[in-house]
């Protein structure tokens, strides 16, 4: 028995499906679950010493690398200082400030620990704000597992949703509408029926959590239009894409001003982060200036302060992000020019520093386009990957991430294994 099956057959006896964060599982591709014991620039390096070129990057998180110096000094330097203050830090300061200067419809900012909490939080704010109970998201955003949020389309494109998982109450899922993205129609169609009962609209403005998905030219800008017309307002859920696609995030790219923006991922370099933000006038409702309460035990905590400001101040001049967008489209070219040369259906896209493709040769604006793509031929094209040392999120339906520690040289490198790996996958 290999170190990886002991370690997985341990973890099953202790942890729900042996993970901590169902994905984890690779139930999606039908293979065994990583064990990881390193990671280094590029690479994650298993218990059984297998070397893997990472494109997971802790879902988006490690955008400077494993292990980066800038990282792991200012670590290290907090460390020094106490792991935990429950008060507030020099640190909370100097990275809201840095955050408000980067992206600048975020006039105040509230750290938490996780981007369910921010999501959560964010719908708060925008229910206090508005005095309505309903939030339109759209099928496959995740916003995090919040009970309002885990709800699935219902039969029609403007009806209530029902509860995707049990525990969540049927009442609660009746307060979430759903429609599909980037389908304009149906979210016209929608708020002429409950527009002035909408609270809020939250979007992921570029999809990363069902599969790489972009938005139609008219979708983002009808959303802000509907919004402001029926008094909600619009979130947008940039845990994935904030400082990721652009400094401002995709809000900068699409040129669109949310009222509340969620951040998350590269705001701590892999530490456990995320953030809610907006408005000025929206964010003074926020405890204890205003009466919308939360709190966090570890919200601000020091050592995330200090790793999330070494690595925004890293990216802050924008050179980074400019050198992996060229890094990130070459990879995403010479996969497509493998898959047309090999005759394989193939949607293949990017944004800055994160990437994804389907098993499709139609347009994918949505989830049900995403569902309808080669779902056996990803899971073989990820086994084949990964047996070459190609590290793919193992889901069709997510999206995947490049960093700095990926050199010109492990493009090529992964270009070269995906091509072998894209061929065997679809001989099989």
């Amino acid at each position: 028995m290999s170190k990886s099956d002991s370690y997985i057959a341990r973890a099953r006896s202790v942890l729900p499906g042996g993970v901590n964060s169902p994905v984890r599982a690779f139930k999606a591709v039908g293979g065994k679950p990583l064990v990881v014991a390193d990671a280094r620039g590029a690479y994650l390096i298993d218990v059984d010493g297998r070397e893997f070129i990472d494109y997971v990057m802790s879902w988006g998180a490690t955008i400077l690398g494993h292990a980066d110096q800038r990282v792991t000094d200012a670590l290290k330097a907090a460390v020094e200082r106490g792991t935990s203050y429950g008060m507030t830090s020099p640190g909370e300061i100097e990275i809201a400030e840095l955050v408000c200067e980067l992206m600048p419809s975020i006039e105040m900012i509230r750290f938490v620990s996780s981007g369910t909490e921010a999501t959560m939080s964010a719908a708060r704010v925008a229910r206090a704000a508005t005095g309505r109970k309903l939030i339109l998201k759209f099928e496959g955003c995740y916003h995090g597992h919040a009970d309002s949020f885990l709800v699935a389309a219902g039969s029609g494109v403007a009806t209530l949703s029902l509860p995707d998982s049990p525990g969540v109450p049927t009442e609660v899922a009746e307060l979430t509408l759903t429609c599909p993205y980037n389908d304009i129609d149906s979210v016209h169609e929608i708020f002429e029926k409950r527009g002035d009962q909408i609270a809020a609209v939250i979007v992921e403005p570029l999809v990363g959590n069902s599969g790489f998905i972009r938005p139609l030219p008219d979708f983002l800008p009808t959303l802000r239009t509907l919004t402001k017309e029926k008094g909600g307002l619009l979130i947008f859920d940039e845990v994935m894409t904030g400082f990721r696609v652009s400094l401002g995030g995709f809000q900068q790219t699409a040129g669109i001003v949310p009222d509340l923006t969620t951040l998350g991922k590269v705001i701590g370099g892999g530490m456990p982060v995320a953030a809610y933000g907006g408005r000025k006038e929206l964010m003074e409702m926020v405890a204890p200036q205003g009466s919308v309460y939360q709190a966090g035990t570890l919200s601000g905590n020091p050592l995330t302060m200090a790793v999330g400001l070494a690595v925004l101040t890293a990216l802050k001049d924008g050179e980074i992000l400019a050198k992996l967008a060229k890094r990130t489209a070459s990879l995403t070219d010479g996969l497509a020019s493998a898959a047309r040369n090999l005759g394989v259906p193939l949607t293949v896209d990017c944004e800055g520093a994160m990437w994804g493709l389907h098993f499709t040769s139609e347009p994918v604006r949505n989830f049900q386009d995403a569902k309808a793509g080669d779902a056996k031929l990803f899971s073989a094209f990820h086994r084949c990957a990964l047996d070459r040392g190609v590290l793919l999120a193992p889901s069709p339906f997510e999206a995947a991430f490049v960093s700095e520690a990926h050199t010109d040289g492990v493009i090529t490198d992964t270009i070269d294994k995906l091509a072998d790996a894209l061929e065997e996958a679809a001989n099989s």
